[in-house]
């Protein structure tokens, strides 16, 4: 049955592109699957990744502060710079063009934690990265977002606190203090845990995308081309950067993940806050929270395939340092 889950698990591209494409005609079929639901939804996704970790794993973390400030430097240089470069060579309309520079110019989201715990990745680095990036949102958000696209956006530093506390920090901390105090329970839910969080991410991206159908399907081309460049160059340009630096291939992923996953539910709430005479803001977060999270779940496969392959071909000689890597590793993953 393990076997099976983790298969199906493994289709995380199809499932969210099957669900997508469905809520563009068939919106009630998903968006019932919203408010607070996405809240909890995400929270449950949350335990689930923390009862793969270990307190040892964020201190193993936080040992090397480098990883993340390249990670976050990444993330407020490629993203604000590659969606003010889009718009302008998209010559998009002027409300567009300023929701895709404010959506590229938010932090990274939580959906990036998922992704990075599907491709087994750093899930670790990417929870840290993730809050790290949340709280300079509050001033760098702003700033890039004044300077690229002409206009202040304030932000709720309060809002985004509880939201972090609420989305990531306390549902981690949680899943965690399971692992440790609940060894059987986790292992029993193990087998599982990746594809409840592969539901539940299809399920937001088509409740956002039936949300939106409408506007959606008569945005023109260009849009739709922009957003998909805005997060295709995102993981590039952030995978890239980390091999250059010689970041290792977990790190890599992770830094890719960050970089490339933006927090669109963020981008729209501001985006009407703040240009609330701009009707059209708003859409380009509403697209970008599918798009990121159909490219980030292809790249999630493939890594999560390169891994498996890499783990049954591995031939290296078994020494102390490599069998607790190897241990450390497998403790975390979801028995097949």
């Amino acid at each position: 049955m393990s076997r099976l889950f983790n298969l199906l698990a493994n289709l995380f591209p199809f499932w969210v592109l099957i669900f997508s494409g469905l809520a563009l005609f068939f919106p009630a079929w998903f968006t019932w699957f919203s408010g607070p639901m996405i809240v909890w939804g995400l929270a449950v996704i949350m335990v689930g990744m923390g009862i793969t970790l270990s307190f040892e794993d964020f201190h193993r973390v936080t040992r090397s502060a480098r990883p993340v400030l390249i990670g976050i430097a990444a993330q407020f240089a490629v993203m604000p710079l590659l969606g003010w470069a889009i718009a302008s060579a998209f010559a998009l309309e002027t409300q567009l063009a300023v929701g895709l520079i404010l959506v590229a110019c938010c932090p990274g989201g939580t959906a990036s934690n998922v992704v990075s715990y599907i491709a087994r990745a750093d899930v670790a680095l990417s929870v840290l990265m993730t809050m790290c990036s949340t709280f300079a949102a509050v001033i760098m958000t702003p700033l890039l977002t004044r300077w690229l696209a002409g206009a202040y956006v304030p932000v709720d530093a309060w809002s985004l606190f509880f939201n972090t506390l609420q989305v990531v920090v306390l549902p981690v901390t949680l899943g965690m203090l399971l692992n440790r105090y609940t060894p059987r329970l986790v292992q029993a839910v193990m087998p599982v845990a990746p594809l409840v969080s592969v539901i539940v991410i299809a399920l937001i991206c088509a409740s956002i995308i039936g949300a939106n159908a409408g506007t959606i399907r008569d945005s023109a081309l260009p849009l739709l081309s922009a957003v998909a460049l805005l997060h295709l160059g995102g993981f590039t340009l952030g995978y890239v950067m980390a091999r250059l630096l010689k970041l290792e291939e977990r790190v890599c992923r992770t830094i890719s993940i960050e970089v490339g996953m933006q927090n669109s539910g963020l981008g729209a709430v501001l985006a009407r806050s703040s240009f609330a005479q701009m009707a059209l803001a708003p859409v380009p977060s509403a697209i970008s929270a599918s798009f990121h999270s159909i490219i980030g779940s292809l790249f999630a496969a493939w890594w999560r395939l390169k891994s498996a392959e890499r783990s049954a071909l591995n031939t290296e000689p078994d020494t102390g340092e490599k069998r607790d890597e190897i241990a450390a590793e497998l403790s975390k993953r979801p028995v097949e």
